[in-house]
């Protein structure tokens, strides 16, 4: 029996959101590093995740492996995982077939955290518009549960690192009123997460970044 490329292209769509619901019932509680094309340092911020990671397994229970997976943006590999964490400086390009892959994982219950680590701004608004033509990124309200779901932030995303003069923002994408995607621009939390020699930064502040960085895994995790 032949199958037109319709057909195969719907099956495809199909056994891609079976994976999807599967992993993520079977991979509660894990997050993977996204890779992504256009020469961004994708990897930066190497201490970061495994201090994150340490920091939620030892204060909010979680049982992540304490070394995270590198996940290509246009896998299925990254329906295994209901947390991915994009970060660096500088270009981002997403192919259709990326963003149509990052969409399906997104609206089938997979959350997106990218933290701009200084000069991914323009370039991931404007390959976001690939994931979701019709949406604009939206500043979330202080009151937002994603600053109290553990450690309370009553004036929402804490400052970092200074970079511009700018405010910190946290800026989301939603699906059927699910937050699904969180922006964190002139924060840089992904340096407070970093080894306390590689930015010199006080203790009170590191402590704030990780806490911040908790409440988006336990977030990511339960919604």
């Amino acid at each position: 029996m032949k199958f037109s490329s319709q057909h195969l292209r719907n099956l495809t769509v199909l056994l891609t959101l079976v994976i999807s619901l599967t992993a993520f019932t079977a991979i509660a509680q894990d997050l993977a590093i996204v890779k992504y094309k256009g020469g961004g340092d994708w990897y930066s911020n190497p201490t970061a995740l495994p201090n994150l990671i340490e920091f939620c397994n030892d204060n909010i229970k979680t049982q992540m492996n304490e070394k995270p997976q590198v996940v290509e943006v246009g896998s299925v590999d990254i329906f295994q995982f209901p947390l991915l964490h994009m970060t660096g400086h500088g270009n981002i390009f997403f192919t259709d077939e990326d963003a149509e892959n990052l969409n399906k994982y997104l609206v089938s219950g997979g959350f997106l955290h990218i933290d701009d680590n200084y000069g991914m701004e323009p370039y991931i608004k404007k390959e976001l518009k690939k994931v979701f033509p019709n949406q604009e990124l939206i500043e979330l309200p202080k009151d937002h549960e994603i600053f109290n779901i553990v450690y309370k932030f009553p004036e929402g995303l804490p400052k970092i690192h200074e970079h511009d003069g700018k405010r910190p923002q946290a800026l989301g994408l939603f699906h059927k009123s699910r937050l699904v995607l969180l922006f964190t621009f002139e924060s840089d939390l992904g340096d407070g997460w970093e080894d306390p020699e590689v930015h010199n930064d006080p203790e009170d502040v590191r402590e704030k970044a990780l806490k911040m960085g908790a409440n988006i895994v336990k977030y990511a995790f339960e919604n």
